[in-house]
């Protein structure tokens, strides 16, 4: 991948990390024992990346801490219908981003 590709992928997931809604959606994995949209403030503030969790530049994995419990996200890229992997991940107009909020003790 090149390094403009990498940057526009890692934009559009931090959009989405940051709310916008227009570029994926959100789901949950697991049992989360509040409401997620309490989580979505230290999803969005995440800015944590490093060689370790984030080795393709792409912003879509993090482990964070809130209200007491560890938490894990992460993003993948899907084709529109949400059937297939994305063709074109830094592409918006074939992709639908899904990030998925986890407890870290349930991956």
């Amino acid at each position: 991948m090149t390094t403009t590709t990498t940057t526009k992928i890692a934009e559009l997931n931090d959009r989405l990390r940051k709310g916008d809604l227009s570029v994926g959606q959100i789901n949950i994995s697991g049992f989360i024992k509040l409401d997620y949209r309490l989580l979505l403030p230290a999803i969005a503030e995440f800015n944590g990346f490093t060689e370790d969790n984030d080795p393709y530049g792409e912003h879509d994995f993090g482990k964070f801490i809130s209200h007491g419990d560890e938490y894990f996200f992460k993003i993948d890229y899907y084709d529109l219908n949400l059937e297939y992997a994305s063709p074109d991940p830094a592409d918006p107009m074939v992709t639908k981003r899904v990030l998925t909020i986890m407890l870290a003790g349930d991956y």
